[in-house]
């Protein structure tokens, strides 16, 4: 027979699932008591993944424009490249011709010539003859003048002329986009930003001269330029500048915060990172056609007007290179993130998966301890603080990549497969306790005065 002791236990334990019982039933009754907190913090959540996802291409453009925009240095490594291309050097040497032609008059220069020869008394089919060879002489100079241009462009001094000319075009750009009024170049709203070719053209009269060319002394200072960005485009580089120097840096870390806060938030943060990883690479795909798109309406916009359609092409291409493969690397690392997000989830698949890594990981360690490799307490170490070194490695990974600017596909991949690494042979050196090890659940302790009524209900059955 049970005792009064047990049977006031049993007593307080049906009161309490009573009382259990009846809050559930109250929260069904009006379950927006209950839902209200969840769906507002899903909604926080679901707020700053949104602006992370439309930001992230914001801060992509903020910081290329950092980098390529303002820094000279950068600028000139990036435009460097394009003296070795045919297109840009037929382009240069046919700006450089013209530029030299206006200013000189080849015509009137070869027609003095003949003119003081013809003073020279000379017999009349002679006088005649020399009247038939102007135009032609004339033509041989502009013919001299362009071979003269064409061998400085192809040679390799060129691309020091090159180098030297880009930096001090984007020194006086920085100066026009910032509104220096001590530039030495000013533009209006409706300019166009140019490279300046005066250190080219000085080089090509030095050359023409020692190769006996007279007639190239009288080279004045050419003031020619190469347009870079249309006159259309020079608001959007003010503008991009502006970001460049605001956010350019801050921005990316802005987003960041944003896109693990928004995780942070949700009741089911393998989802919100799964969904967060689509997004970004969805954001990142729609900017990388947007860059498809800038290119055909650069290129109507500029040629054949202003330069050929395949320079334009050229020029355009180098400009974005680092831009593009940026866009590319997080396209990348946005589905990685996506991915993990999904294999970290509760769906069936993902369960499955992550199932068939425990059980080779679980084969892994036995092994090891059979063959008396085992890690032991460090081992021991490394379950307890397992979770803390996951969100450590991936946090670590994640800061690395935005540290080291620009971002490249092989700088995610790298890093990518660092993480997976150092994520396996933690994997391996864990030793889970015995219950987790055997997969063993855990069973629920009931109260001792209940286990007692049963045990005592029992014996009178019996």
């Amino acid at each position: 027979m049970p005792n009064q002791h047990d049977i006031e236990t049993l007593q307080a334990y049906v009161a309490d699932l009573e009382a259990r019982n009846r809050t559930l039933q109250e929260a069904a009754e009006h379950p927006s008591s209950r839902r209200r907190p969840g769906r507002g913090r899903s909604a926080l959540a679901f707020v700053l993944v949104l602006v992370s996802v439309i930001l992230a291409p914001v801060a992509v453009l903020g910081t290329w424009a950092r980098l390529q925009l303002v820094d000279t240095e950068r600028f000139v490594e990036t435009f460097a490249p394009l003296a070795e291309q045919p297109e840009v050097q037929a382009f240069v040497s046919d700006q450089v011709v013209d530029g030299i032609e206006e200013n000189v008059d080849i015509d009137g220069m070869v027609g003095e010539v003949f003119d003081g020869i013809a003073q020279l008394d000379l017999p009349p089919r002679a006088l005649t003859a020399l009247s038939l060879l102007e135009n032609p002489a004339a033509a041989g100079v502009r013919s001299l003048l362009g071979s003269g241009v064409e061998r400085v462009v192809v040679s390799p001094q060129f691309a020091q002329l090159w180098e030297t000319a880009l930096r001090e075009t984007h020194q006086r750009a920085i100066a026009v986009i910032q509104g220096d009024p001590n530039a030495a170049l000013q533009l209006s709203d409706d300019g166009t930003l140019s490279l300046e070719l005066a250190t080219v053209i000085r080089e090509v009269k030095t050359v023409l001269v020692e190769q006996g060319l007279g007639f190239a002394a009288n080279i004045p200072e050419v003031e020619r330029s190469i347009p870079i960005l249309s006159a259309d485009s020079l608001v959007l580089v003010r503008s991009l500048y502006q970001v460049a120097v605001s956010a350019g840096y801050w921005l990316p870390w802005g987003v960041l915060a944003l896109l693990v806060a928004g995780v942070v938030a949700a009741r089911k943060r393998t989802r919100a990172i799964a969904w967060s990883g689509a997004g970004l690479a969805m954001s990142f795909l729609l900017l990388a056609a947007g860059l498809g798109i800038g290119k055909q309406v650069f290129v109507g916009a500029v040629s054949p007007s202003v330069m050929p359609s395949a320079t334009a092409r050229v020029l355009f291409d180098q400009l974005t290179l680092l831009l593009a493969s940026t866009v590319l690397a997080l396209i990348v690392l946005s589905l990685f993130i996506g991915i993990g997000g999904w294999l970290a989830g509760s769906s069936r698949s993902a369960l499955a998966i992550r199932g068939a890594a425990e059980s080779g990981f679980a084969a892994a360690r036995s092994a090891a301890d059979r063959r008396g490799i085992g890690t032991g307490s460090f081992g021991r170490a490394v379950e307890r603080w397992r979770s803390a070194i996951i969100v450590a490695a991936i946090g670590f990974g994640v800061i690395l990549l935005f540290v080291h600017r620009p971002i490249t596909v092989g700088g995610v991949v790298g890093t990518l497969v660092a993480v997976l690494i150092v994520l396996m042979l933690l994997e391996i050196a864990r030793r889970p306790g015995s219950d987790s090890e055997a997969g063993e659940p855990i069973k629920p302790t009931e109260p001792r005065g209940m286990r007692d009524a049963k045990e005592s209900s029992v014996t009178l059955g019996g």
